[in-house]
């Protein structure tokens, strides 16, 4: 073999081993959890990938007079969750309980956040 075929060649190995490498980084769950609050904002959007994001008011309350403090939490909604996004696009402006996985990175297509909701419930 020449050598630039021996170049490309472990060009392309490498390229299809960090490919691989990247794509399991991206698929290991940081965290999960539930949050509790206000659903404000839940949207189809983005120019060249549409995805399923929204915006939750966790709330809170300041020391001083003890006035409302807005504290919003930003999430996404994976495509395939079809139950979730039904069920948020039903409960947008009422409280709420969201189940999440918080992803070390993730990919243009499924998401603006780290944060990937899977499961919403209603809160009385």
């Amino acid at each position: 073999m020449t050598l630039m075929r021996k170049l490309i060649l472990y060009f392309v190995a490498a390229l299809v081993f960090f490919s691989i490498g990247y794509f399991a980084f991206a698929s290991f769950t940081y965290s999960q959890g539930s949050r509790t609050g206000l659903l404000m904002k839940f949207s189809d959007k983005g120019y060249i990938f549409k995805t399923w994001e929204g915006e939750l008011n966790l709330g809170g309350v300041t020391q001083e007079g003890g006035s409302l403090l807005n504290n919003i939490w930003q999430f996404s909604v994976l495509d395939n969750e079809q139950e979730t996004i039904d069920a948020l696009n039903k409960y947008e402006g009422k409280r709420i309980r969201l189940s999440y996985k918080e992803k070390m990175r993730h990919f243009p297509w499924q998401g603006e956040t780290n944060y990937f909701v899977y499961k919403a419930e209603a809160v009385e």
